[in-house]
């Protein structure tokens, strides 16, 4: 999952001239981005195996497109090691700028520092890199995304008024080593402590997938029959869990309450069918964001450290008007 001393030389190298030539020129130890009519922009996405992801994508294809700039796609499938080698390639053709949707924290930080000695800006997108080795305003430009500890924070504080009673919680985590993962474990698991009532009875990684949760649910609600309450970092995985809820006899909002982070379509049918209790959005269309803070960069702005998206809540409230809307 790191690049070998010969790519990094390799990978500068061919970065650096690139710089050179379109008159790029390092500013506070940050690439500064040529303000010109048209851009070679790379986008290095981390997997395309969920609607979140396929929506965030074609959110930047589109911009990309509506503005006439060239966009360099690459698809990680879910591999650090290969989202590495996809930055190394877009550095090598010399592109203006990087986007990067981080798979790990501390894995993309090689491809990272690869691109700043290139003199290639990056912008990362939904997930962050691990803050003690790289930073916003000195090793990348900026972070676009949505506050993921509030977003588990919101989970909880919508639990602990609507449980009715229900106590025993899975939780069924995302990525190991992401930040949305890291993240929404820490602001669900404050606040659930602070609620107090509750106890948190297993733990374990469902990787942001629907069949993986589906697994991961089957597992502990076997393990722990007493479970009533399943918390998902992603509606991917409530909608497994949910399944695997009803392949145990189960009725997924009755029996057992599950509460989850995203609001893709799919969650909020889920919402409207009584079988999920809440979802806090995670907004996937990060395109025009994206390219705005872009151009400000090209204008010579200084650009603050994170840039946050808006996100929405869904509950039985207001799950029936949002789901035309809904990814």
């Amino acid at each position: 999952m790191s690049l070998t001393r010969r790519n990094l030389i390799i990978a500068s190298a061919v970065g650096a001239s690139a710089a050179l030539l379109s008159g790029q020129v390092f500013a506070d130890g940050l690439p500064v981005l040529t303000k010109k009519a048209s851009y070679k922009v790379g986008f290095a996405q981390s997997e395309s195996n969920n609607p979140w992801r396929i929506a965030q994508t074609k959110s930047m294809q589109d911009k990309a497109k509506e503005l006439g700039y060239q966009l360099v796609y690459t698809d990680a499938a879910s591999s650090a090691a290969k989202q590495v080698a996809d930055v190394n390639s877009m550095i090598a053709q010399g592109v203006d700028l990087i986007f990067l949707t981080p798979r790990e924290e501390k894995p993309l930080i090689p491809a990272v520092m690869a691109a700043k000695k290139a003199g290639i800006p990056v912008i990362l997108l939904d997930r962050n890199v691990d803050q003690s080795l790289a930073k916003a305003g000195q090793d990348y430009v900026t972070f676009i995304g949505s506050d993921f500890v509030q977003e588990g924070r919101q989970a909880a504080e919508w639990l602990a008024k609507n449980a009715n009673g229900k106590s025993k919680i899975i939780e069924i985590e995302g990525t190991t080593g992401s930040s949305p993962a890291n993240d929404r474990k820490k602001g669900f698991d404050e606040a659930i402590a602070k609620a107090g009532g509750f106890t948190i009875v297993a733990s374990q990684s469902g990787d942001f997938s629907r069949d993986k949760g589906r697994q991961v649910a089957e597992t502990l609600i076997q393990a722990h029959p007493e479970a009533d309450i399943i918390y998902t970092h992603a509606d991917e995985m409530a909608m497994g869990a949910i399944a695997a809820l009803e392949a145990a006899g189960k009725t997924p909002g009755k029996d057992v309450l599950v509460v989850s982070i995203d609001g893709e379509k799919d969650g909020v049918q889920a919402i409207v069918d009584g079988k999920l209790g809440s979802s806090v959005e995670c907004n996937p269309r990060f395109g025009p964001k994206a390219f705005e803070t872009m151009a400000r960069l090209a204008k010579g702005e200084k650009i603050e450290p994170w840039v946050k998206n808006v996100d929405n809540f869904y509950d039985s409230s207001n799950a029936k008007d949002a789901l035309p809307k809904a990814y």
